[in-house]
């Protein structure tokens, strides 16, 4: 496995300087910038590969945890801060862990490694095609065929998908954005972050949502309402 790219985000420099020395000290990790402003590691997030972050949570401009609602494919992240309070909510924005200062190196080497498990699992592809009109996909232990014109929309539901078709759901280790390069124009649409769905499953559009032939509701995102309807020929 290639070392996993991280970044430090904190505006004090002492609790920077402190998880920067920790990170030179695993062979597995590669440090390859910090930040003490928030909104600078935004914009570095957006055009560099990052496998794994480590973010204070209080910070001026944005706080960690708004920061990541930021990301649509956030990194793995393990939050760093001086309230415990903070740990609930660092976890339903998705953390794989959270430390308290001080950190101690012996929690932080536990964090990373449990890091590092996640995204090796991750990274196991559970999602193959085999031609243009099926995939396999790996639920319950075993592979199952899947033809893609059964599809009725695909479901993520954190670092599961739920795939479902006419009478059956399926459920897959794997992300969204891995089915993008799957489901595609012009059969599928991505209408928003969390759904892909079948164009020809479509059985009404009202406003910001559509109706699924199964009775499903879901809603469009805003910027992707327009394109949605170009593509169904919709003026």
């Amino acid at each position: 496995m290639d070392k996993l790219r991280c970044i430090v985000l904190d505006d004090e420099p002492i609790g920077r300087e402190i998880i920067e020395n920790f990170v030179k000290e695993i062979d597995f990790l590669e440090l390859v910038n910090s930040f003490e402003d928030p909104v600078k590691a935004l914009m570095f997030l957006e055009n560099n590969k990052v496998d794994l972050i480590f973010s204070d949570i209080q910070m001026p401009k944005i706080n960690g945890l708004d920061l990541v609602k930021t990301l649509e494919n956030p990194p793995v992240i393990i939050f760093i801060t001086a309230h415990r309070d903070f740990a609930l909510d660092g976890f339903e924005t998705g953390a794989t862990d959270y430390l308290v200062k001080p950190v101690r190196f012996e929690r932080f080497l536990k964090a990373v490694n449990k890091a590092k498990d996640y995204i090796e699992l991750k990274n196991k592809s559970t999602v193959h095609q085999v031609n243009s009109d099926r995939i396999f996909i790996k639920s319950d232990g075993k592979l199952t065929k899947i033809l893609l014109d059964e599809i009725l929309y695909v479901e993520a539901q954190g670092d599961y998908l739920k795939i479902v078709i006419n009478n059956e759901t399926y459920t897959t280790l794997a992300t969204l954005k891995s089915m993008d390069e799957v489901l595609t124009l012009p059969q599928f649409f991505r209408v928003q972050r969390s759904f892909i769905i079948n164009l020809e499953a479509i059985r009404s559009l009202n406003g910001n949502m559509v109706e699924l032939t199964n009775g499903k509701s879901i809603s469009i995102a805003l910027n992707k309402k327009e394109e949605l309807y170009q593509v169904l020929g919709i003026r």
